[in-house]
């Protein structure tokens, strides 16, 4: 004897937050994002190569949402809105200028997740690397990443190792008096 719930179609969208006989997506997204402040000229670069090719496409009222952030970090406040609007069936297109804009790993999830919500991925650049490439490029991007942790935390190591030279300063001080 089994014992199963059944859901009708119309449950399980209000469950996920889909309106029952919701409109179409309509909402066109143009995602342009570099690893650090120090590139934002190269921001305004790709906005401007997305723009051409935006107009170029026929492409009326497209959004662009920038964001500065590294492409191994799924935290990032606009990509998070950009899955959760996504999900919701709001964006009908997103325009990239390559596949790893969007994240470093897993963009094959994400063309899942857009797919599933009748979302149009359009990269610009369809550059395909040879497998070995692909691996060189991955290992390169994983060894920048914590190295740049390291380099980050050694900052944070002196701040932290001058304030308590400065704190046991104050305290000698204090002592003397």
């Amino acid at each position: 004897m089994c014992v199963c719930r059944l859901y009708t179609e119309a449950q399980i969208r209000a469950f996920i937050g889909v309106r029952a006989g919701a409109a179409e997506p309509t909402r066109i997204v143009v995602y342009c994002r570099v690893c650090s402040a120090a590139q934002k000229p190269d921001l305004v670069n790709q906005r401007r190569v997305l723009e051409d090719f935006v107009v170029a496409r026929g492409l009326a009222n497209a959004e662009f949402v920038e964001e500065v952030g590294g492409g191994l970090n799924f935290k990032r406040k606009r990509f998070l809105e950009l899955t959760d609007a996504i999900g919701r069936r709001e964006i009908k297109t997103l325009v990239l200028a390559h596949r790893d804009r969007l994240t470093r790993f897993g963009f094959e999830w994400f063309e899942h997740l857009a797919a599933a919500n009748d979302c149009e991925l359009l990269v610009l650049n369809q550059e395909r690397l040879s497998p070995e490439q692909e691996m060189v490029q991955d290992l390169m991007t994983i060894v920048h990443c914590f190295s740049s942790r390291l380099y980050g935390l050694r900052n944070y190591r002196k701040k932290l190792d001058e304030a308590l030279r400065m704190d046991r300063q104050q305290a000698w001080a204090k002592a003397k008096s």
